[in-house]
């Protein structure tokens, strides 16, 4: 049984908020995951530009601070997006944090994308899934010492909630390896945003793109997923074809998450925020009000114990009316299903119990 330490948000002037986050790690194990002279990647969601619900930059200073203690060299990291946006490469996706107040004035520590310039710089991962046997994961995050996933616990459109399991499985991947967890298919050409100016042509290793009748086309058999021609294309018309279903994108997010742990055995710990509790993700450029009032701050060394507590947390508090909650406002509801119905929100906890990356069966210790 994995041991999860929670704290509420009440705070006093004996103890405030950012000594109950030092207490947390402290209990959870920090000192035995990070040793002196580690670099150590505190993966955290930098958010999209619009977005305000993401994990408050004064929190991950903390964290870095707790860090810093130990004699490590921590460095805060995301990896770029796979749709176009802000954050679909390092310049925008570091501009993007450092006008979101991730700037080291406030956090103490350099920021690192981790899959370089344009989302390509990989390291291919063996793992033994049951889906996935190789993972395309971050380099930076292959290269760290050690991890402390900061993670904003909230729900999702496509997996019912976002937690330790996503921040890892989903965050810590290069492009390619989201684009293997959201599809089996080549992008597709939108012919007629398309001008036929031979970017991504030229951005393809695999001469997998061709211009014919003055517009794109990608070979699907030629095409092995880097999505690079994405991140290129100047009028976003190429395109991620989401054609995986909602519980196979759970079951590769979960082995993903494996593949960004593998070498760090006892070199992980995790710290979830249940605070302004979206009904989607970070990725938005908006954040809607949130389902539940603030509930508190998990932290544990078990991603599936975290996760399934914070699950538990927020589907034992009442639903707030007004919101895009739709059912399950009475306490012990599901939440989740109450924004997205359609979502088996179960599946990446049964999944990464069943690939060996925690257990669900967890001990709530109240701090």
């Amino acid at each position: 049984m994995s041991k999860v330490f929670f704290s509420d948000m009440r705070a006093g002037h004996k103890e405030n908020l950012f000594d109950k986050i030092a207490k947390l790690l402290a209990l959870a194990g920090l000192r035995q995951v990070v040793t002196e002279g580690d670099l150590t990647a505190v993966k955290i969601h930098f958010g999209e530009k619009g977005n305000h619900t993401y994990i408050r930059p004064v929190f991950a200073r903390r964290v870095v601070e707790e860090i810093k203690k130990l004699g490590a060299m921590p460095f805060l990291t995301d990896s770029s997006t796979l749709y176009p946006g802000q954050r679909k490469e390092a310049v925008s996706a570091l501009t993007c944090a450092i006008e979101n107040g991730f700037g080291y004035a406030c956090v103490g520590a350099p920021l690192v994308i981790s899959d370089g310039l344009r989302g390509v710089t990989e390291t291919e991962v063996a793992i033994n899934g049951e889906l996935l046997k190789k993972t395309y994961i971050g380099t930076e995050i292959v290269e760290a010492d050690s991890i402390v996933a900061m993670t904003h616990f909230k729900c999702h459109e496509l997996t019912g909630f976002g937690g330790a399991i996503k921040n890892l499985g989903m965050g810590c991947a290069s492009r390619k390896g989201k684009l293997v967890q959201h599809s089996t298919v080549a992008p597709i050409v939108a012919t007629k945003v398309c001008t036929g100016c031979g970017i991504c042509l030229r951005s393809c290793a695999h001469e997998a793109i061709v211009i014919a009748g003055g517009k794109a086309d990608i070979d699907p058999q030629k095409c092995v997923g880097c999505s690079r021609c994405i991140t290129v294309c100047p009028v976003k018309a190429i395109n991620i074809q989401w054609n995986e279903a909602a519980d196979l994108v759970m079951r590769k997010m979960s082995e993903y998450a494996k593949g960004a742990l593998t070498g760090k055995d006892d070199k992980a710990i995790y710290i979830n925020f249940i605070t302004q509790v979206s009904p989607a993700c970070d990725c938005y450029g908006h954040s809607d009000a949130p389902i539940v009032n603030d509930i508190g701050i998990c932290a544990s060394t078990d991603p599936v114990a975290i996760d399934q507590a914070c699950a538990d947390l927020v589907n034992g508090a009442r639903g707030n009316e007004g919101t895009a909650l739709q059912s399950g406002f009475e306490p012990g509801g599901d939440k989740f299903r109450g924004c997205w119905p359609d979502i088996p929100w179960e599946v990446q906890l049964e999944h990464g119990e069943k690939v060996g990356l925690g257990s669900r069966v967890y001990e709530l210790v109240r701090v």
